[in-house]
């Protein structure tokens, strides 16, 4: 039996985190699901057993922080699954590792690998604590510490960006940088600092996942009109970076999943 649980943050951090999910399954049966870059950073906590990356052909880590992708990845359950996720919004989880985010990229970095005492601490009250429900509340006591000291001076030129980026699905690199009141190559810097991604890569994670919104509404919309809709420069573009993003073209992607759009959801 699966359930499948999203829990909306505090509302004092909501500005920081999208949400919680929760999934737990207790097939034993081997199950392949395919992931797709979603735009956002995210602090994964295995409490069963854990999932096998197809790409890597390894398991992932007990808990760790999973960065800013560009491509889908295949992940196979081994077993009993549970796990709690923290989805961050896409510019603060710098906020609370206090690394630059870019050093995440492409990468499922275990939190014991991270230097930070506390995180390791906190991913083993998580395990050893038996009630899903209390572990978000301990998350939220380690988010809330973490909010006390902040200190970024640039959380607003880089959420202003974003503002951007979401609501003009055609957008020049200069643009952005008129925005932040920053250079193009300062806005680089720093954008990777806070996103985890250059602002083209997260630019094109955004359009993939703006396709994919158009699609959940209608999926007997042309491709061609998406292709204008999201910002592509043609109908081809369109169906090469689905391909990279999901594995499929438009096509092949409707025959076998129902589309979604986690970025642009509204939980």
């Amino acid at each position: 039996m699966q359930s499948f649980e999203i829990i909306k943050p505090t509302p004092a951090l909501s500005s920081y985190i999208r949400y919680y999910w929760i999934l737990r399954d207790d097939a034993l049966r081997a199950v392949t699901e395919r992931t797709l870059p979603v735009g956002c950073i995210q602090l994964v906590f295995h409490r069963g057993q854990r999932l096998f990356m197809q790409n890597e052909r390894m398991l992932q880590p007990s808990s760790f922080i999973s960065g800013q992708f560009i491509g889908y990845a295949d992940v196979v359950s081994t077993g009993r699954l549970e796990m709690i996720v923290v989805v961050f919004q896409p510019q603060a989880a710098k906020t609370f590792l206090r690394i630059p985010s870019r050093l995440f990229y492409g990468q499922h970095i275990s939190t014991d690998d991270v230097g930070d005492i506390e995180l390791t601490d906190l991913a083993k009250q998580v395990a050893d604590t038996p009630e899903c429900e209390l572990c978000i509340r301990l998350i939220e006591e380690f988010l809330f510490r973490r909010l006390h000291a902040l200190t970024d001076f640039h959380l607003k030129r880089i959420t202003a960006v974003l503002h951007e980026i979401d609501s003009r699905p055609q957008i020049q690199l200069l643009q952005l940088a008129d925005v932040a009141c920053l250079s193009s190559k300062q806005l680089g810097r720093v954008f990777a600092d806070y996103i985890g991604a250059t602002p083209k890569e997260f630019i094109r994670i955004v359009r993939m996942q703006r396709a994919l919104s158009i699609l959940q509404r209608d999926a007997n919309i042309s491709f061609a009109q998406i292709a204008y809709e999201c910002g592509f420069a043609d109908q081809s573009h369109m169906i090469k970076e689905f391909k990279l993003f999901s594995g499929y073209t438009p096509a092949e992607y409707l025959s076998a999943c129902a589309p979604y759009s986690d970025y642009f959801s509204d939980y």
